[in-house]
């Protein structure tokens, strides 16, 4: 692969105080396109991120999945030959280092692999990063994974790249919890070439809305579970 064409996608909710931080951070030489997908925020994000050049996109309807599935659909209007050759996912939180770009979609580039996972459990995290439940259920999950599809990953994290064709193929439609699982297991049941490479982890900016809350850390334990068996 030539220089690739990479378009990066940051869902977004109520994060005014880090998205800013974000995208300022973000290799742009690397970037054609930053699209902030708002989920309907009720905060000033969605002004943060265009005075920061990103493109915004709204979802109204919530959910991490129906965020990341409207940059999507923003991306596919382009007519083909404007399509990116990679797409990244990145939070809008703060806690993933996105200079660490060219890390993650480095074995894209060298070695053709088709979807790249950075990995916060082969990195270095730092404490109180991630709540004991996310550790154990990125653990219970992947096991999961790879005991039913017979792929290797050691974690969901949300810092990952794609081929942007392969992405298509994958026919994603999680609007919520269950978006980083699913993409994982479909891409083992439809054999790509998988990876992951070590990614650092820091404290978010303000509070998980999963993760920071019993209710959000149950509805995302059992999305997750639901999705790595539905797709059998």
């Amino acid at each position: 692969m030539n220089k690739p064409i990479i378009d990066l996608i940051i869902p977004a909710w109520n994060e005014e105080h880090a998205i800013g931080q974000v995208l300022q951070e973000v290799p742009r030489q690397w970037v054609r396109e930053i699209i902030v997908a708002d989920n309907g925020s009720a905060d000033q994000t969605a002004a943060v991120a265009r005075s920061h050049g990103a493109t915004v996109v709204l979802e109204t309807r919530q959910g991490y999945g129906s965020a990341c599935l409207r940059a999507i659909q923003h991306i596919a209007a382009r007519p083909i030959t404007a399509h990116p050759d990679i797409v990244v996912f990145m939070d809008a939180d703060y806690a993933d280092y996105p200079e660490e770009l060219p890390l993650v979609v480095k074995p894209i580039i060298e070695d053709d692999y088709d979807l790249v996972i950075g990995s916060r459990a082969l990195g270095e995290l730092e404490p109180g990063a991630m709540m004991p439940q996310q550790i154990f259920g990125n653990w219970l999950a992947t096991t999961l994974i790879r005991l039913i599809y017979g792929y290797h990953f050691t974690d969901l994290g949300p810092f990952r790249a794609i081929k942007w064709d392969k992405l298509l193929s994958l026919g994603m439609e999680d609007p919520d919890y269950g978006w980083t699982v699913e993409m994982q297991v479909r891409a083992a049941k439809a054999g790509l070439r998988c990876t992951e490479v070590p990614v650092r982890y820091r404290k978010r900016i303000g509070v998980s809305k999963v993760s920071g809350t019993l209710k959000g850390t149950l509805l995302a334990g059992h999305k997750i579970l639901w999705t790595i068996f539905k797709l059998l």
